[in-house]
């Protein structure tokens, strides 16, 4: 359990350290896609291979992970000149080409353009003081973190929920389950390679964001007035939109300060998704089973992934600054809202 979560921030870090700021997001996306493409594989293999060969099979896949960093991977160890230096022609850089109206760069709120300013430390951070010291320096940091932690929790708050509720509702078995997360694995897989890099680089990271997190707003929706066994598997085309938002919010972060810096940024996002993840079953597990029961307040079966779309909803209301779009946000949620539980 320790071991996957530090190499997950070790391996975002890295790349964070050694791919510049303007190619970090597509980066991070094909980092996760491999990713998801691995579980995959690995959820293929373990349906064909017995319990033991299931294990030995990953201690060697393990192994050989280990052989290729020790043979591949260069560690860039910097001093403070390397790193100022490469910081300050940075944000050079970025400055040049926020001149030209390229780039889009995020400020205060986050999904405004406005050029982003750097943050770099001279000194070695090791304790809690000095981490908080960290991220209070800049206000886009904290914001990223409050973007993974609602993300996180909704995701995670839904990933539970939506098992009991298909099971309770339409009798979804194991069968059934496995193959709608395969099914939800390879599409997120293919848009994290193939459409997120696309993306960042056509529409800018603002846009990406916010194109993630409403579409992660719609699918909870559909989801909770699901009326059909076909509507999971339709939903799944809105998974792209999940795969979106934790790329997005590393590589916004991962900008916000220095090279050396890095490793502990990308901490403090794994640390807050870890928290997220634990808190999450404790809020809609429970509401799951209130409303599945036959002591429920009212008959709505998923209102529990209703609450969790209606939170995507407000926080991003409160990140997009436009008053047009909130709006539209609220009437595009009563007209789904009235549309949809009329098919119940």
């Amino acid at each position: 359990m320790v071991c996957q979560g530090t190499i997950d921030c070790l391996a975002n870090a890295y790349v964070a350290k050694n791919v510049h700021g303007t190619k970090r997001i597509s980066m991070f996306g094909i980092l996760a896609g491999v990713s998801s493409i691995s579980g995959v594989c690995a959820s293929l293999s373990a349906r064909f291979l017995s319990i033991a060969s299931t294990f030995q099979v990953a201690a060697i896949s393990l192994f050989i992970g280990l052989v290729y960093m020790r043979v591949f991977l260069k560690e860039r160890l910097q001093d403070a000149d390397d790193d100022d230096e490469a910081d300050s022609g940075g944000c050079r850089s970025h400055q040049e080409v926020h001149n030209g109206g390229d780039l889009k760069m995020l400020t205060e709120p986050i999904l405004r353009d406005a050029p982003t300013k750097t943050h770099v430390f001279n000194s070695k951070y090791s304790s809690w003081k000095d981490m908080v010291s960290l991220i209070n320096n800049s206000t886009i940091l904290i914001q990223a973190l409050v973007v993974t932690f609602f993300a996180t929790f909704s995701e995670s708050g839904r990933g539970s929920a939506l098992m009991y509720f298909l099971k309770a509702r339409f009798g979804f078995n194991k069968n059934d389950f496995a193959e709608l997360f395969l099914l939800v694995t390879i599409i997120g897989s293919i848009s994290q390679l193939f459409i997120l890099p696309t993306l960042s680089s056509t529409i800018g990271e603002r846009k990406v964001l916010s194109t993630g997190l409403l579409m992660e707003f719609f699918n909870a929706t559909c989801l909770s007035v699901a009326w059909s066994p076909w509507v999971p598997y339709a939903m799944t085309m809105l998974v792209p939109g999940a795969m979106f938002v934790m790329p997005s919010v590393c590589g916004i972060a991962s900008r916000q300060v220095g090279s050396s810096e890095q490793g502990k940024v990308q901490g403090c996002i794994s640390g807050v998704r870890a928290f997220a993840q634990v808190v999450a079953p404790f809020v809609y597990s429970p509401l799951t089973a209130l409303f599945l029961s036959e002591n429920a307040p009212f008959y709505f079966p998923g209102f529990s992934i209703l609450c969790i779309a209606i939170s995507l909803v407000f926080f991003t209301s409160t990140t997009i600054s436009s008053v047009i779009t909130i709006i539209c946000l609220l009437l595009i949620m009563h007209d789904i809202m009235t549309l949809l539980y009329m098919h119940r």
